[in-house]
């Protein structure tokens, strides 16, 4: 096709998905540029050489009236291929039925419906190789980009390939995509750009005015092909007019105006009537035009100047085209078509694009079609669209005429939005908001939407006292939200290293108690105990909040309290007080919690934090896999990774470079000031790296900044290595110090975890053989814990005192076990200092033997473990996300690396039990 001289490499790109796909390589393309730069006729390229290659090929296109429209996208993209949905498992099947519309349930989280989507699109790609193609992207409706953006994410080993057209200047695609493959269409160079216009010219023309055309289209083939067909031909004779100077695409647009202004008005309007349509109904576009008086063969003019063809589909001959005929309509003449396409749209059908049109219909207020509106949001919100459900809700407050429902709805506008992520829209509603009548319940809730939104945007110090306000607005009237949003307020103090974090903590023990406390309200009063009481007088209801918790939060339990938003927390706390067991629980009910309910924007979150545990616990192989599947999960959904288990497993490795390389990138962001919980993190990751190294004057300033942190948890676990390092660093009255805050939280912690670190710290600040009883001691009391590489420590520590108290034979035992346990573990910088003290007694250390399975990556190792317990690829593509063909790849890198080629065999490697095969 014309279109595409010049495109030669464009071309070859689009054409080396289909190869990919064919090998079972999944390949993504996003085509952009500005619009008529050939995104279309390169993508129609593409599926005319995966038709040739016998490919299944099935199409969609944004359309800029369907933006508003929750799901609308995702509906046209999954139309073709729901005759798989039986493949999948029922909470997918549910998932992607209630956001399509067709099934009823409580809104799915729009990830959910992301893997839904990548397994019913992977069924088809088993049949037969795939190729889906979106063009005008940015004109998807938010939800159904982010849904689409996350499938073409996942797609690994599927035959498949997905390309999309995004127009750039748009709010779409632009920010939806980001991480795909791009390739960006840039204007033509003056050869292709003069063979192009050679095609479109329709008589002999000078040089001078080829070059005239040439430049003004500064290589845009659109304009290339349109320009010429715009000028009358006798003003070619006498050279080409001088033209203003402005953009391209608009110039065209302006071209295909002046074709569509030069038809009847009867053709105008019939085609501005298709214009403000998204659906491309020929048999709606029929009802449309009996509504406006004109007969259905007004249309004829418009085909025959080639501005839109009318089959099976309502087609304009380029999105320029639609856009020109509506934006240049005058306000009464699209009153006048949205008016008929209400009355056209059957309610029982789509009440809500009926709706919507009878809104673009109205002059002025109109309650009937405000509340009309009201009930399409409801509709938006309970399939999970809270960007479609902020437009119903704007729209409709627009058109309210009574001044209370006017903030009432501008209220809920402001909360849908806020949902959606478009937090300055939902600021200017509160603005309308508060210009009404609000009742006093609603200002409280009015400084509640303020304060979260700017948690959201800034997460600045000064955020949670807008929190803790809120939540005093809030007590009168809903007692219960007013103490969450005081939990809030002491959470985001902690995690941001506000300085008022006390005052917030006095504040929400000052207020009302809960007259039935739920377990929030425990979480709240406990936490807040340990901050103004001290640590021993909150411990006990700590304690008590997070078994009822985690009770709470297991999946046959009722789901009361709003306990599952808070098991990160409460997985923090548990740590803060060492209570190791408890600390696994949560951490391994908050990962099943959302898989099970399909919370995958929450996942990586509760994958980073029981990560940090296992890391703590020694089983780092096994806290590698969580992080791997995290960093893979925020990958697809685009969004950046968090990088907390990342350090610690580097850390605990006694990885520098790692460390330090993730450290820059955390202390660099503005977010993440010193006294933030994010930076405490980095300063734990790099004492326990220095520690281990035997840097310990480096450490020591490393683990003063962690226990300074208000964040419990880090405040805790950095107490014994600021012991350690300081006491190695001849600072014996730090560590005496810190050996107090230590003792009296483990005192009244009272865990095999609490204890033994206390004993161990309390060993290293003793002299003389009174040490022993205290080393023996720690070695017992973590051994009996969970936390397996503080029990290595221990047995290191000990070996380590007794060769300087000059009993060599004696430290060997203890220094052997130390290293086999560290290296095993893959404590990398601690088990290497074992090795040197081994060395300093007179022998030599054995050198840790490799293994099959150590050829495997974090996350092929993570899969394996799934497959031995039985699962199938499927139940294993579910639980982690991934569709079942990519799970088939990787067992079969797993099988070879193995040396194995059946999953009876993997099963008898053993590979989940623990203490046996694997660490």
């Amino acid at each position: 096709m014309p279109q595409l001289l010049g495109r030669g490499r464009e071309r070859r790109m689009v054409e080396h998905l289909l190869v990919g796909a064919q090998a079972g390589h999944s390949r993504t393309l996003v085509v952009r540029g500005d619009a008529g730069m050939g995104k279309t006729a390169l993508l129609k390229h593409l599926r005319d050489a995966a038709l040739a290659a016998r490919f299944r090929v099935e199409s969609s296109t944004g359309v800029e009236a369907e933006s508003q429209f929750a799901f609308a996208g995702l509906h046209q993209f999954c139309v073709p291929f729901l005759d798989h949905l039986d493949a999948l498992p029922e909470p997918q099947q549910l998932a992607l039925g209630v956001a399509l519309g067709s099934r009823s349930g409580s809104p799915p989280d729009k990830f959910l419906v992301g893997l839904a989507t990548l397994h019913l699109v992977a069924e088809a790609a088993e049949h037969e190789p795939l190729l889906c193609v979106v063009d005008d992207a940015q004109w998807l409706d938010q939800v159904s980009a982010e849904v689409i953006g996350f499938v073409a994410r996942r797609i690994d080993a599927e035959r498949m390939a997905m390309a999309f057209g995004v127009r750039d200047g748009g709010d779409g695609g632009i920010s939806v995509f980001p991480g795909l493959p791009e390739l960006h269409l840039s204007g033509l160079d003056r050869p292709a750009a003069r063979a192009l216009l050679d095609t479109a010219l329709r008589v002999p023309v000078d040089e001078a005015v080829r070059e005239r055309i040439i430049a003004e289209a500064r290589g845009n083939p659109l304009a290339l092909l349109e320009l010429p067909g715009n000028v009358p031909a006798a003003r070619f004779a006498g050279g080409f007019e001088v033209l203003e100077l402005s953009h391209v695409p608009e110039r065209v647009e302006r071209g295909f105006l002046r074709r569509s202004r030069d038809l009847p008005d009867s053709t105008q309007l019939l085609l501005l009537a298709a214009a403000a349509d998204p659906t491309g109904d020929p048999v709606l576009l029929g009802r449309v035009s009996a509504e406006l008086g004109v007969t259905p063969d007004a249309m004829e003019p418009a085909k025959a100047a080639g501005l839109i063809e009318i089959d099976s589909k309502v087609r304009f001959r380029h999105p320029l085209v639609r856009s020109a005929v509506y934006q240049s309509a005058d306000a009464t003449s699209r009153r006048r078509v949205h008016s008929a396409l209400a009355a056209s749209t059957e309610v029982a059908v789509d009440p809500d694009r009926r709706a919507w049109h009878s809104a673009h219909a109205v002059q002025g207020v109109d309650e009937e079609v405000a509340a009309e509106l009201e009930r399409s949001a409801a509709r938006a919100r309970s399939r999970g669209g809270y960007a479609a459900a902020g437009a119903f809700m704007r729209r409709s407050t627009e058109l309210t005429p009574a001044v209370d429902d006017r903030t009432r709805r501008a209220l809920e506008a402001a909360h849908a939005m806020h949902n959606a992520g478009a937090s300055e829209a939902a600021l200017d509603l509160l603005v309308i908001a508060e210009g009404g009548s609000p009742s006093a319940r609603q200002r409280a809730r009015v400084a509640l939407l303020r304060a979260q939104i700017a948690f959201h945007r800034t997460r600045s110090v000064e955020v949670p006292q807008m929190l803790a306000d809120a939540a005093a607005t809030l007590a009168p009237f809903d007692p219960a939200l007013s103490r969450e949003t005081y939990l809030h307020a002491l959470d985001a103090a902690i995690v941001s290293g506000a300085p008022d974090s006390v005052i917030i903590a006095r504040t929400a023990l000052a207020a009302s108690p809960a007259p039935n406390p739920r377990p929030v309200d425990l979480l709240l009063d406990g936490l807040a105990m340990t901050m103004v009481d001290g640590y021993s007088a909150g411990v006990p209801t700590v304690r008590l909040a997070l078994d009822e918790l985690s009770e709470a939060a297991h999946p046959g339990a009722a789901q009361e309290g709003g306990s599952e938003p808070w098991l990160w927390l409460a997985g923090r706390v548990a740590v803060g007080i060492l209570d190791d067991e408890r600390a696994h629980k949560i951490a391994e009910w908050n990962v099943t919690v959302s898989r099970a309910t399909g919370a995958l924007a929450g996942l990586p979150g509760a994958l980073n934090l029981q990560a940090n545990i296992l890391a703590i616990s020694g089983e780092l192989t096994r806290a590698g896999a969580l992080a791997t599947e995290a960093e893979a999960i925020t990958e697809s959904m685009g969004v950046a990774p968090l990088r907390h288990a990342a350090a610690m497993l580097s850390a605990w490795h006694g990885d520098r470079a790692e460390v330090e390389r993730l450290n820059s990138l955390t202390l660099q962001t503005d977010g993440n000031p010193i006294g933030s919980a994010q930076a405490a993190f980095a300063y734990y990751a790099s004492a326990v790296l220095h520690n281990g190294r035997g840097e310990y004057s480096t450490a020591q300033g490393a683990a003063a900044t962690t226990c300074e942190s208000a964040e419990l948890s880090l405040s805790t676990v950095g107490l014994p290595e600021l012991i350690e390092a300081s006491l190695r660093a001849g600072d014996r009255e730090t560590a005496l110090q810190a050996l107090e805050r230590l003792s009296a939280r483990a005192r009244a912690s009272g865990t095999a975890w609490a204890l033994g670190l206390e004993m161990r710290s309390r060993a290293m600040t003793i002299t003389g053989p009174a040490a022993e009883e205290f080393y023996l001691e720690a070695i017992a009391q973590l051994s009996a814990s969970r936390i397996g590489g503080e029990a290595a420590r221990a047995h290191l520590l000990y070996g380590e005192w007794l060769r300087r108290e000059g009993r060599r034979q004696e430290a060997r035992d203890p220094l052997r076990f130390a290293h086999e346990q560290l290296s095993d573990m893959g404590i990398g910088a601690f088990a290497a200092r074992a090795a040197r003290e081994l060395q300093a007694t007179g022998e030599h250390p054995r050198k840790r033997t490799a293994r099959q399975i150590d050829g495997l990556t974090a996350h092929e190792l993570h899969i394996a473990r799934l497959v031995a317990t039985g699962a199938t690829s499927r139940e294993v593509g579910a639980q982690l996300f991934l569709s079942p063909r990519t799970i088939d790849s990787h067992l079969r890198n797993i099988f070879r690396k193995l040396d194995i080629t059946s999953r009876r065999q993997l099963k008898e490697l053993h590979l989940t039990r623990r203490g046996s095969e694997l660490p």
